[in-house]
C-alpha cells in the first residue's frame, strides 16, 4: 500500500513515523486520530518486527524438544506473518534473518507434531534454534528428513518476496525483470508442488536468483538481472 509516513496525532500534536512503529495510534496519548503530514505517498509493505529467541534458547537444555518447538513455531509465525520488503519506497533484499526464520517455522511445525524426532532432527533443531541472527546452516548440513521442509521453506520465502517484486513493479515498470521473474514463477511453482523435495543446492539457487532480481531493482546493476538468468538456466 501506498502510506504518508509522517504522522500527527490531532489530540496532543505528536509526529511520529509510521514506517518506524507500523501504528496509526500516538506513540504519546494513544489517540487514534492523527493525519499524514508527507506531501506525497510512498510504497510501504515492511512491518517493524524483531525475533528474539532467545528464551527458548534458554531452555534447550531443560524443556522437551516438542515444547520448544512449538514456541519456537509461534515465534517465527509471528515474525514471518505480513513481513513486507518495501520499506518508505525502497526495495529491501531478501535476508538471512526472514530466511532463517521461515525454515525454522518449517523445521518446528513438523517436530512440534510428532510424537518423536531422531537425533539428526533434534540436532538440526537445536543448531537452527541457536543460530545467531541471520545465520543459516551450509545446505549440505539438512537431515534426509527436514530436505523438504527445508526446501519448501526457502519456495515459500521466495515467493513471498516474489510478490512484493510484483507490487514494486507496478510502481517501476521492467520489461526486462518481467520476464525473469516469470522463469522465477514457474521454478518456485514447481518446487512447491513438490513439496520442496529438492536438492537442498537447488533450493538455495532458487533464493539467489532472486536475491539477484532484487539488487538488480534496488541497484540498477544490471550484471544482477544477467547472473538471475544464468542461475535459472542452471536450474532447467
Amino acid at each position: 500500500m501506498k502510506v504518508r509516513g509522517q504522522r500527527e496525532c490531532k489530540e496532543c500534536g505528536t509526529r511520529w513515523s509510521y514506517y518506524e512503529t507500523g501504528e496509526v495510534a500516538c506513540p504519546n496519548c494513544g489517540s487514534l486520530h492523527s493525519v499524514g503530514v508527507d506531501e506525497d505517498r510512498s510504497l510501504h509493505t515492511a512491518a517493524p518486527k524483531t525475533l528474539d529467541l532467545t528464551p527458548i534458547r534458554n531452555d534447550i537444555d531443560d524443556a522437551p524438544v516438542r515444547r520448544l518447538a512449538e514456541r519456537a513455531t509461534e515465534r517465527t509465525k509471528a515474525y514471518t506473518a505480513g513481513y513486507g520488503f518495501i520499506d518508505a519506497g525502497t526495495l529491501q533484499p531478501l535476508d538471512d534473518t526472514y530466511l532463517a526464520a521461515m525454515e525454522l517455522r518449517h523445521v518446528a511445525g513438523e517436530l512440534a507434531r510428532k510424537t518423536s524426532a531422531t537425533d539428526d532432527e533434534e540436532w538440526y533443531f537445536t543448531k537452527l534454534l541457536k543460530a545467531d541472527e541471520g545465520e543459516r546452516p551450509d545446505p549440505e548440513e539438512v537431515p534426509d528428513p527436514l530436505r523438504a521442509l527445508s526446501g519448501l521453506a526457502y519456495a515459500n520465502a521466495v515467493e513471498e518476496y516474489r510478490s512484493d517484486l510484483r507490487t514494486y513493479l507496478d510502481e517501476h515498470p521492467d520489461p526486462a525483470v518481467r520476464r525473469v521473474m516469470e522463469r522465477l514463477a514457474d521454478h518456485t511453482k514447481r518446487v512447491r508442488a513438490l513439496d520442496g523435495d529438492v536438492p537442498p543446492r537447488e533450493a538455495e539457487t532458487l533464493v539467489a536468483s532472486t536475491r539477484d532480481i532484487g539488487r538488480y531493482l534496488a541497484e540498477d546493476d544490471e550484471n544482477a538481472l544477467a547472473q538471475a538468468e544464468s542461475r535459472l538456466d542452471s536450474l532447467a
